[in-house]
């Protein structure tokens, strides 16, 4: 048997192939899983996504392993040290925004009890399974996206464009866009840990 058929945009990467099968579009439901998908998608702006990928394990470390409430905490010293660190993207103004944005994330989970609970309302709790037949089907923005991040900038969220949210809808399973080509097209989603 063959390589599975999988979305176009994973190549052969094996990393990102790996990613495409066991994440990508498998609902999340977990606020730490949620605040990491979070930033690392607003680092990946003006990047490729592999890129971030392939620094994931140092932003864990460099991020107390996303620990929201430790990250919110940050000071300028920590502020310095992630601009200082050659494993994640050294942008002064991401780094900035993935700090207020812990604080903001805080808000949130204290207004709806979780991350989770927020995000999931805009769908009623299930995903949004689309029916795309080629890459080129697929929208970079659809009107549920610019949504949530008019909503998120009114709440003090940076880094949160209708693109950069509409690709995290994506990767936590909010909207399913596996391609019906796709071995994972149709699967019933597994709860992501």
């Amino acid at each position: 048997m063959g390589e599975p058929v999988r979305c176009p945009w994973c190549g052969d990467d094996p990393l990102y192939q790996r990613y495409h099968d066991q994440e990508w579009g498998v609902p999340v439901f977990d606020d730490r899983k949620l605040f990491e998908m979070l930033i690392l998608e607003g680092a990946q702006a003006g990047l490729s996504w592999l890129t971030i990928l392939r620094k994931r394990q140092a932003y864990r470390q460099a991020y107390d392993n996303f620990a929201v409430a430790k990250v919110a905490a940050y000071t300028a010293a920590d502020q310095a040290r992630l601009c200082a660190d050659a494993g994640i993207v050294r942008n002064r103004l991401k780094i900035a925004a993935s700090i207020s944005n812990a604080q903001a994330f805080m808000a949130v989970q204290q207004q709806f009890g979780s991350f989770a609970d927020y995000l999931w309302g805009f769908v009623d709790g299930r995903p949004q399974v689309n029916h795309f037949r080629q890459l080129s089907e697929v929208p970079a923005v659809t009107p549920l996206a610019q949504s949530i991040s008019a909503d998120l900038k009114k709440r003090g969220f940076r880094f949160v464009g209708p693109t950069i949210i509409y690709a995290f809808l994506q990767a936590v399973g909010v909207v399913n866009d596996h391609l019906q080509s796709c071995h994972r097209y149709g699967q019933p989603p597994a709860q992501s840990d």
